[in-house]
């Protein structure tokens, strides 16, 4: 009881958030308070514990050995006052701050637009930050407080990784008709002799495709490798090139009349589209809520048939 008076409680969220986000500027913007305020609560918690908590190196903030002893029963603890006092539910309506969000342009196409008119009714004090990375250096985001959520397809995550099932999509082919067809629907070998298209961040990624074809000792010539899922379809246009791409990233192809979908002559896994978050924000109430605006959201789209022209 006595170290219980020797400190402010009031302390112990920002502790939290310091010692989460590594960073002072991130742990304010998690608090909604000034950088000044967050860097004051960090000196008088250093002189508290008599240790430096964060301290950096090569131009990053790391944990202490003391800060990372504390953060495991400071989260237990802060998890069982949170419980005592029966906090409130989270109310977006009266909540200012940022959150930011990582995701591609084939996300930012499906949930972006309802997610956006959901907030403005609902919740107009949130601003949203969009990035786009790669599946490793998200999860590292995540890691690193860098991102609150990300969306993408984690077929594998590490334990502090939490996902959750969005929608399912697939893989088709899409080709430009006005070159000649060897045959309809194209074989096997015919897909092969033609170059490709690959969507990707790096040229030197493996996909979902690339891995089935390495398993199965294929090999496609990957004429262009490119980040970006809306330009993809018309970079195709009036080639020979063959783009294999998820079905809902095609948007409407009334606008290139010449391209056609098909079904790729080889076995190619579905798709689970996820939202992922790190252990230490699950129970997060402003999270919580809006991984369940997501979850709601995505519900109709894995409900829907999804339609377009010129193909199945």
């Amino acid at each position: 009881m006595n170290e219980l008076r020797r400190i402010d409680l009031n302390l112990l969220p920002t502790l939290y958030a310091l010692l989460t986000e590594g960073h002072v500027t991130r742990a304010a913007i998690r608090l909604n308070k000034s950088q000044p305020a967050v860097s004051h609560a960090l000196a008088q918690l250093r002189g508290h514990f008599g240790d430096p908590l964060l301290v950096r190196q090569r131009g990053n903030m790391i944990l202490t050995n003391k800060a990372l002893q504390l953060l495991e029963p400071l989260e237990k603890a802060l998890s069982g006052i949170h419980t005592l006092l029966e906090t409130p539910e989270f109310d977006p309506s009266s909540y200012k701050g940022l959150i930011r969000l990582s995701l591609s342009d084939y996300a930012s196409g499906i949930i972006l637009p309802h997610l956006t008119r959901i907030l403005r009714s609902t919740a107009p004090g949130i601003d949203l930050g969009i990035s786009q990375a790669s599946r490793d250096t998200a999860l590292s985001q995540l890691r690193d407080g860098e991102v609150d959520l990300a969306f993408g397809i984690f077929p594998v995550c590490p334990e502090d990784i939490n996902r959750e099932n969005l929608f399912e999509d697939h893989f088709v082919s899409i080709i430009d008709s006005s070159e000649r067809l060897p045959s309809e629907p194209l074989s096997l070998k015919e897909w092969f002799s033609r170059p490709h298209v690959m969507v990707a961040l790096r040229p030197d990624a493996q996909d979902e495709i690339e891995q089935v074809l390495l398993d199965q000792n294929y090999h496609r010539r990957l004429m262009l490798v490119m980040p970006h899922w809306s330009a993809a379809v018309a970079t195709i246009a009036g080639t020979d090139l063959i783009l294999t791409i998820a079905r809902r990233s095609i948007r409407d192809l009334s606008l290139y009349p010449s391209l056609r979908i098909f079904e790729p002559p080889l076995q190619l896994p579905s798709l689970q589209y996820q939202q992922v978050w790190h252990e230490r924000r699950h129970r997060d109430p402003m999270l919580s809520w809006l991984r369940n605006i997501v979850k709601t959201s995505c519900a109709s789209i894995a409900s829907t048939a999804f339609c377009t022209s010129n193909g199945v």
